[in-house]
């Protein structure tokens, strides 16, 4: 995939990239918006730990993008990143992208359900640091000139099974996307 987004990146101009985990790669986004080509750069397993500043810079090679949304979290939350780990990592993440792009935007992280393999133990563990997580994003991304998009709230159900989302989960959250 990231070899795919490379060459993607290599036949586009001024692109808004929309980079996180698995919740971005599933997302149907649209191929363009305000005349600028969307590129979904979702990446499997993602979180702040992923070093995608560096990867997106050596896949863009140069050329800037129109706008970038960071929309990651979830991993970070499931495994139970510290908020000074999560809030150290996102601000660094933040720094590189800020010299690929005039415009970032840190997108809120979704909340999870208990779904399948995702036990209501498990769930508000992660709901717990979800919260802690995403009140640190209006912070990080003001230090950074970025935007803050919240997230409204989620239908109920929203996950296929407690942490991807399901159709009306994407409703919410492409729509959030596109207003950001």
């Amino acid at each position: 995939r990231q070899l795919m987004l490379h060459f993607t990146f290599e036949r586009l101009e001024d692109p808004v990239i929309v980079v996180g985990d698995s919740l971005v790669e599933a997302s149907t986004l649209p191929r363009s918006v305000c005349g600028h080509p969307v590129v979904n750069a979702g990446l499997n397993a993602a979180s702040t730990a992923s070093d995608l500043g560096n990867w997106l810079a050596v896949a863009l090679d140069g050329k800037r993008a129109a706008m970038i949304i960071v929309a990651l979290g979830t991993n970070d939350a499931l495994v139970a990143a510290s908020p000074q780990e999560f809030s150290d990592r996102y601000d660094a993440l933040l720094e590189q992208l800020s010299k690929l792009s005039p415009r970032l935007v840190a997108f809120a992280i979704p909340p999870v359900e208990a779904r399948l393999r995702m036990t209501v133990e498990l769930r508000d563990a992660a709901m717990r640091a979800i919260g802690e997580l995403n009140t640190v994003l209006p912070d990080l991304a003001a230090r950074h000139g970025a935007a803050f998009a919240p997230l409204p709230e989620m239908p109920t159900p929203h996950t296929v099974d407690g942490v991807h989302l399901d159709a009306d989960g994407y409703a919410v959250w492409d729509k959030a996307i596109m207003r950001a």
